[in-house]
């Protein structure tokens, strides 16, 4: 692995490599915190695919890409003389020195729940910090991981269940108050009252340590490799898919979740 001294040298290369594509090509010299922004959205997912799939040769490569997109922002910054990675670097240094006061401090906190317990209070302390336990979460996240971060945020100033069993009564309940306004087909209710399922299920997954997010990326990709499979089987009779019965689809769908067993 690398030294210290290697990774430095590594970090100062890759601030001289933007410098002279900043200079040097058209492209990068023309572009703007706007301009990248929607890259860096997709870098950042493309990070998340590359982690779920635990490739460490594609994260090593996503995270190069999404460090990229950090530095550029940096520079931009840097030209506008607004502030330079250092100071990046510095303000986030700054930031989890205040927030680790059982390393830096005299606060005393042995375990990661009682850590997590003092991360809210201490944010709200801060300068320019949240005025409310919920401010930290962004808008503009998906519903899911919203929801999720919402959840965990509220769990840390002890808005949670007493046992996490508990959690299923609420999941019975909002399930059978959405059944009643689907029997009433009111298309706004039915939709209000699935919001309240699928939070209390994301709940439910919280307490029971699933990263809802992950959990259903993963059956995205299960059910992609088993539709495709069944694609090439129809194309290998020469059959439709519109053509086929449902009965045999499902007798492909099922050699091919003896495939996917086979893998494992």
């Amino acid at each position: 692995m690398n030294t210290r001294e290697d990774k430095l040298k590594a970090f100062e290369r890759i601030l001289d490599v933007l410098d002279d594509l900043r200079e040097k090509c058209p492209w990068d010299r023309k572009q703007t915190n706007e301009s990248l922004r929607i890259n860096t959205v997709e870098e950042v997912y493309e990070l998340c695919d590359a982690l779920i799939d635990d490739q460490p040769a594609m994260i090593k490569k996503e995270l190069g890409d999404v460090l990229l997109h950090i530095l550029f922002y940096a520079k931009i910054a840097d030209e506008k003389e607004q502030f330079d990675i250092a100071d990046v670097c510095n303000t986030l240094c700054d930031k989890l020195i205040f927030r680790h006061p059982h390393i830096y401090g005299e606060v005393k906190a042995d375990t990661a729940k009682e850590v997590e317990q003092n991360w809210e209070q201490i944010k709200l302390k801060e300068k320019d910090g949240n005025k409310s336990v919920l401010d930290g979460v962004p808008s503009a996240l998906p519903a899911m991981i919203k929801a999720h971060r919402i959840q965990d945020k509220a769990r840390n100033v002890g808005f949670d269940w007493d046992e996490r069993e508990q959690v299923w009564d609420k999941v019975n309940e909002e399930f059978q108050e959405l059944r009643t306004e689907i029997s009433a087909m009111d298309q706004t209710k039915m939709e209000e009252e699935f919001g309240d399922l699928f939070f209390s299920m994301i709940n439910a997954a919280r307490l029971y340590k699933i990263n809802p997010e992950n959990a259903l990326e993963r059956t995205n990709k299960k059910f992609i490799f088993r539709f495709n499979y069944l694609e090439k089987r129809a194309n290998e009779m020469g059959v439709s898919l519109k053509d086929m019965t449902l009965a045999q689809m499902d007798e492909i769908w099922n050699e091919a979740k003896q495939m996917e067993k086979k893998k494992e």
